[in-house]
């Protein structure tokens, strides 16, 4: 019997709230792990009794990353992808697109580490709540690659985001919400109690107008360009997974995940190197 990695509960009439269950590995993103996450999200957008999706993470964090110690060959994608270099980052990208196609809005209540493709999946969703403390990064631009989902230049803006891709430093709750990672930041001990108001008052709007309410906002971003930029910049992570670094830096992932991240961020002196590991 497969692993329970995506607890669903209604806390309120039609909210719906998955719960990212791998607490024992900071709700790192195994395959299996997304596809559970696909599915309930695709039965919710199907379910009349439901009109929002709350995601958030068991235990301590929201989510570390992407799974680095997983293998692939016993943990498959959760649906195919066109093969060929960038795979990777053409199939997590494709997943975004997935959340941004359903027809009912989906929130991401955020608290401890949300690092590298735990921010991914945040920003897929439509809102973003996030606790004052949270720390959201995206570390392995110091050694690998931009991000899957280059994300940054359209929520941030390109000061805030060149900063957050040329150093790969977290940001706390405020400075999330500043540069616009996220709607809004609350005290820990608040987050879930406020993000479930804010999901009863989404609730109270029909669901038929809600999805053209969800859709007018990204076909907006779209004429913009946005889905065409994120979708180009699968190709700049391919090709920086082709230099020397990048190359060696995950020769020493296939070694040692903890030794990897110990010698990207030791002279930063944060995340694992601060006493706090992450998966990606």
């Amino acid at each position: 019997m497969a692993d329970q990695l995506i607890l669903a509960d209604k806390p309120a009439p039609k909210v719906l709230r998955l719960t990212l269950n791998r607490p024992h590995k900071r709700n790192a993103l195994s395959n299996s792990l997304r596809s559970q996450l696909f599915a309930a999200l695709d039965e919710a957008d199907a379910d009349p009794g439901v009109a929002v999706t709350i995601i958030r993470g068991a235990g301590g964090c929201f989510s570390a990353g992407y799974d680095l110690s997983a293998d692939g060959a016993r943990d498959p994608f959760p649906w195919q992808s066109a093969d060929g270099a960038g795979i990777w980052a053409r199939h997590v990208t494709e997943g975004m697109f997935r959340m941004w196609d359903l027809a009912k809005p989906v929130i991401a209540q955020v608290h401890g580490w949300c690092l590298a493709g735990g921010t991914e999946l945040a920003t897929a969703c439509d809102l973003v709540y996030v606790a004052e403390d949270v720390q959201v990064g995206y570390p392995p631009v110091r050694m690998i690659s931009p991000p899957d989902s280059q994300f940054h230049p359209w929520l941030c803006g390109m000061r805030p985001a060149m900063e957050m891709m040329l150093t790969g430093d977290p940001i706390d709750g405020p400075e999330a919400v500043r540069v616009g990672f996220a709607n809004r930041a609350f005290p820990l001990d608040d987050l879930e109690a406020e993000v479930l108001k804010l999901a009863e008052r989404i609730a109270l709007v029909p669901a038929d107008v809600q999805q053209l309410n969800k859709r007018s906002v990204h076909r907006a971003m779209e004429i913009m360009g946005m889905r065409a930029a994120i979708r180009a910049g699968t190709e700049i992570q391919a090709l920086a997974l082709t230099t020397d670094t990048s190359l060696g830096i995950m020769s020493e992932f296939r070694r040692s995940v903890t030794g990897a991240l110990d010698i990207r961020d030791t002279a930063f002196g944060d995340y694992r190197t601060n006493g706090a590991a992450t998966a990606d």
